[in-house]
This record gives C-alpha cells, structure tokens and sequence, in this order.
C-alpha cells in the first residue's frame, strides 16, 4: 500500500504484504448477508473488466451539507458528487467515535466483534485473522492505496484557540496536501485497476481553513441549534463525557460552564468553513478523475465516520447515541446509474460489501453488513429494517437500535444505566425521552428485543412476505400499492369546486392540496401486505414535467419536517431515474429570480457537462464546470445546477437579462432568464 504521513511528511501507502489468512480465505463464499442480484441500469463495462474504487472518508463529518438539505452551507463539489450517484439519507455508523468506526467501515464488522471501543485499540491487534477491504480488494486483482486519515491515528491537540481563518492556501494545510498526492496519484495509476482510499481531516477540530473559506459564511447564516439541552427524562449516563474539550482549545471554557450562544454560532460558522474547505479538495480529487476519464469506470464512495454535535442537546463533538451523533453523510457513485437519494436505512458497515458486490469481486460470509445495490438499482426498497450502534461508557456497553420511525437505546447491560425512547414522526429533534409512558410499554418490548437479537434478525424481516393485508390511507385508489396513479388522483383534485372522494383528502383538513399528495409521495412503494418491502415506484419519462411541476409547489412550503422531507426525496426519485430520449436545456426556476436559480436540464448519454452564464453583451459572466455526468434527469433541486447570482469573482451580478448555455458532448443550446431585483 502506500500511506499517510511518516515525520509530517505525506506519502502515499500500497499495500502489498500478505498475512497467512489471506492465503486461506480463497474458497470466499456469497453469505446471507447478501441477497441482490439485480442489475444497474446502463453498466458500460464488460464482464472481464473491473471498476477502479475511490474510497473518500471523511473525519467528524455530519451531514450538514447544501445536498442534506442545509441551504446555507457552500459544498458544491460534494453536492455534484450526490447529483451523480446515490445519496443515502439514513446513514449510521457503528460506534460514535473515529476508531471504532473506521475498523468497523474497514473491516465489514460490527465494534461487538472487532473489540475496538476506544482510539486507542488497533483492529489489526484485537482480530487480526480478519480480511480487510484492502486486503481482499489485493487478493482480487487490486493495486490498493491509501492517502491520508483512512485508519485512524490521533490528531494532535494544539492548546490553541478552537478555530482560525488562515492567511495561507489550501496546499499549506494538511487537506490540500492530502488532494494534490491524490491527484499526482491519480496519474500514476489510470492504467492501473486500483482501490484508492483517501481520509481528509476537516472538519475536524480545530476548525482550521484558509480565511477565503471563511470569507463564504460573513455574515453568519447559521442559527441556534432547535433544542440545547438533554430531552427531557433522559438518564444521566447519556450525557456526553467528551463534550468538555476546553482542556485542549484555550478559548473554550473548562469545567460545567456553558459555551455561550455566540460562541456556539462562532463554532458552527467555523465548522462550516472547515467543511467548505474540505469540499473544495474533494473538487480538485474530482476533476482529476474527469479529467483522466477515470470518473466512467470508477465506483467512488463517500461518506464521514460518524455525526457530530455542534451544540444540539447542549453537548458538542461525538460520542452520544443521539440523532445528530451517529448519523453520517454516505454517497455512492457507480458509472451508468441513475442519480437518486434514499431513505433505505444504511449502515457504514454495509460500504465493505456493496463494493464487493459492485464490483463483481466474492463478499466474504464473515461480514456483517448487507450489499447496498439493490438500493442504488432501486431507491425505494429496503434491505434492512433497523440500523445499530454502539457505546461504551464508563466500562458499561451499550447499544440503540433505529428504525424508520423510533430510536431506542439501553444503557448498560438490559438497560441497567437508564433507557430511552423517541418516535421521530412527533419528536424529530429528541426533546423528549417516552420509554416510560405506559401507552408505549408494547413498542419498547418489540424494540429491546430487537436490539438484542441483532442485525440478522433486521435483514431477514426485511425479505419476509405477510400474507396479512392491512389498509393504507396514502393508497387513494384501493388498488393495494401507493404509486403515482394516487399521486395523480389527488392532483387532479386540487382546488376542485365539486365533491371530491374522502379518502382525496389524506390529511383530513377539508381541503385538497399539495399537502396530500406529500403525504401520499412519502409513502411511495408501499404494499398493502403487511411486512412486504417496498415496491418499485416509477412513471414513464412523459410524466416527468408534471412531477416536477409537483415539487416546484412543494419546494416553496417546505417546513423541514421528515415527511415533507421524504415526500420531496420521493417525487425527486421518480423523475431522477428516467434515463431521457435527448439532451435538453430546460427553463431555469424560478424566473425571474433574486438571487439564486436552478438550471435543470436531461443527460441522453453519460458526457462532460459545463454551464456557462453571459450577460446581454454576450460576455461571460461564470462557468459552471460540472465534470463528467452520467447519463440521466438533472431537473430537481438536488440535481440541477445551482447558479447564486453571483460572477466568477463572487460579486453579485445587476437586474438584468442574463443567457446560460449548457455543453455535453456535441449538444448545445441556448436560454434566456431573468434576475430582478
């Protein structure tokens, strides 16, 4: 392999030593943990070749990106990655904390069985007759690298301030140098079939970057965390023991003395720039790949090691069993997809597989997370039922399980420490712990058993069929399956002055709005047998305008919540995974606008795709470099261009009549838009 960092001086790590097990795991078999056989539509490559892996990781990472639905966030190279590939929405990782995750991510195994609960511990010690990714990735053909934070190792605490806007540039901070080795290394190995993995440390503390990244959040768009303290009737053993980290920054106050609200948005404005910064090395990785026309045979994943608190619940960092500490940012790229988001629950886990199986290389029976293709081939399914991690405080394990609708957590051994329960379709942001509330005695019964049977047990529920039918309210037309027939029975509803069928009106208000067909969308896929998983819900390309018509309402009454949130994904699903007959520029929306506007447009075939702006004089005003694009419909908020309003020097740009053009391949065209002001 060739790695990381010797005496502060990077270089890059092959892996090229064998240990005795690698020599005996060749009789590799399929294992349960793995039941799809489908195809991706539109692979290009034959069966004798193999796709290259980029593996990007992530340190302290939470999905607090312009692509995860936070406007105010600057990630435009991370959100080209999502409008490419598959965004996973409900992405946990199996230990809150860099270590435990990262061998669990590396290994394909659970913190249960790797025994790495600390920083401390090296999975190469406690399991070391386990095959790595790097290494079966090597006994399979690979030439396997690593560039930077991939396995963990400790950062050094500075004693100075939390944060600082640097007068220096990229490559002088360790993330800058870490994407140029990439990209050297890129050219060294495009005639190679390599798996690279490449850990980039922001935004990790302190939160570090140069001052023009900075420069994108002044003033400060961020607000209050929605809830800054513990839910109500938590235990006190949830309390995060990590989240007084004065003791290594001296401008963060030490003992119980709470950081300050303007502290607290001085933090999430730093961590934001240091995401930015990030992000940008993430687009120098990028266009190398383009640019080295790797992007059309290389699966890439991308994704953090856990979440991260920026004072929510009034704790900071990791190292919690809360939302906002175990959920991760994770996409899959593979050439020839459709782009699409998910709300399948994912573990990271679950990376050692998939990529296995995307590749066409065996999945090892020992690994303990699922194959996610099946969910890239269709976004509406889902392979498992829960998601679980884990923690271990105090000398004391314990363990949360997720589902689509609850998260339920014991502390200690069968809850010893205290237990909690909260149902995200009333709580979403876990103001208050209900394991106690004797109308919910039932749920949390079924829930820690579930957590103590384990994650086989989640996988298996997932491919049992009921044969128990029971009604659904969001399947307008009674035919047994929400699909976009009910979509269309509602809208033709829409401020009609006649009568209109009761079961039209989903949300039971008198009306029938865009409201109900939310609320049907959220549910897209859905059976009316009991334990069925979800089925494939798709529309022919001729209805894409009107579904896009359908989320141009829905984008503009947007509350944030989960079912707006998931009835939005859905709608953007059905249209993301048409492939279109043509290459076409679509209308920009809004329009006229101020200041920001979307550039939607529809891929024919897989191409490098650039945007450019021009004012009336027919000069150019900024280029949109979009990079190489698979073939697909790039019309919705996730998957359009997205233009600020701003020109290539950053300043905004006067009312006015402005054109964009849209280049990919030999098609081009031309459109006309307004910004006024």
């Amino acid at each position: 392999m060739k790695n990381l960092r010797s005496n502060n001086q990077h270089k890059y790590q092959r892996i090229d030593s064998f240990t005795r097990r690698d020599f005996l795991s060749t009789g590799f078999k399929v294992g349960a943990a793995t039941f799809t056989t489908g195809l991706l539509p539109y692979l290009s490559l034959g069966a004798a070749e193999k796709y290259n892996v980029l593996f990007i990781v992530v340190d302290d990472l939470r999905p607090m990106l312009r692509c995860y639905g936070v406007p105010e966030m600057k990630t435009p190279n991370i959100d080209k990655l999502a409008a490419r590939g598959t965004q996973f929405n409900r992405a946990y990782c199996q230990y809150p904390l860099c270590n435990p995750s990262r061998a669990s991510i590396l290994t394909g195994l659970r913190p249960e069985t790797t025994k790495v609960n600390n920083n401390s511990l090296d999975y190469k010690h406690t399991i070391p007759d386990a095959v790595d990714i790097y290494q079966h990735f090597m006994n399979n053909g690979y030439q396997t690298y690593t560039i930077g934070k991939v396995k963990h190792y400790p950062n050094p605490s500075s004693g100075g301030p939390s944060w600082k806007a640097l007068d220096v540039s990229d490559d002088d901070l360790t993330d800058g140098m870490t994407a140029r080795e990439t990209v050297d290394l890129l050219s060294e190995i495009k005639d190679q079939t390599f798996f690279l993995a490449v850990g980039l440390d922001k935004p990790h503390l302190p939160f570090n970057a140069p001052v023009k990244y900075f420069d994108l959040y002044n003033p400060n768009p961020f607000s209050l965390p929605t809830t800054m303290n513990y839910p109500s009737n938590s235990p006190s053993f949830a309390e995060n023991n990590l989240d007084t980290f004065g003791r290594f920054f001296s401008d963060i106050p030490s003992g119980d003395t709470q950081i300050s609200q303007d502290k607290t948005l001085e933090l999430i404005q730093a961590y934001a720039a240091s995401t930015s910064y990030m992000d940008a090395q993430v687009g120098r990785i990028m266009t190398q790949l383009d640019t080295l026309g790797l992007s059309e045979n290389t699966v890439i994943v991308f994704c953090g090691d856990h979440g991260f608190h920026l004072g929510e619940h009034g704790t900071w960092r990791k190292n919690t069993l809360y939302e906002i500490s175990v959920r991760s940012p994770m996409i899959i790229c593979v050439p020839g997809q459709m782009p699409c988001q998910t709300n399948s629950l994912s573990e990271l886990v679950d990376i050692y597989p998939t990529l296995c199986d995307l590749c066409n290389i065996p999945i090892l029976s020992e690994l303990e997370g699922v194959s996610l293709k099946s969910v890239i081939e269709d976004p509406t399914i889902s392979v498992k039922s829960a998601a679980f991690s884990n923690l271990t405080r105090a000398g004391a394990k314990s363990g949360s399980i997720r589902t689509n609708r609850y998260r339920y957590t014991e502390w200690g051994r069968i809850g010893k420490f205290g237990r909690e329960l909260y149902d995200y379709h009333t709580d979403p942001h876990e103001t208050v712990n209900i394991v106690d509330l004797p109308e919910n005695a039932e749920i949390v019964e079924e829930l820690s058993e579930r957590l103590h049977t384990g994650w086989k047990e989640a996988i298996s529920n997932t491919i049992e069929h009921s044969p128990i039918l029971h009604l659904l309210p969001w399947d307008v037309n009674n035919d047994g399956i929400v699909d976009f027939e009910d979509l269309r029975i509602v809208s033709d509803s829409f401020g009609s002055d006649t009568p209109v069928p009761v079961k039209n009106d989903v949300n039971k208000d008198g009306r029938v709005d865009i409201l109900d067909l939310l609320l049907i969308a959220s549910h897209l896929g859905e059976s009316c047998y009991s334990s069925a998983p979800k089925s494939n819900a798709s529309i022919s390309h001729q209805h894409s305008d009107t579904v896009l018509q359908w989320l141009l309402k829905a984008y503009q009454l947007d509350d944030g919540s989960d079912i707006f949130r998931d009835g939005i994904a859905n709608l953007e699903n059905l249209i993301n995974i048409q492939r279109p007959p043509n290459t076409t520029l679509l209308p920009n929306y809004p329009n006229p606008f101020n200041p920001e506007t979307w550039i939607p447009y529809d891929l024919s075939q897989d191409s490098m795709v650039k945007i450019q702006i021009y004012n009336q004089k027919g000069q150019s005003v900024r280029i949109l470099d979009l990079g190489f694009q698979n073939a697909g419909t790039y019309r919705t908020k996730h998957q359009a261009a997205f233009w600020d309003g701003r020109n290539s020097y950053g300043e905004l740009v006067a009312s006015g009549t402005y054109y964009y053009s849209l280049t990919a391949r030999e098609y081009n065209s031309i459109r006309k838009m307004v910004i006024q002001k």
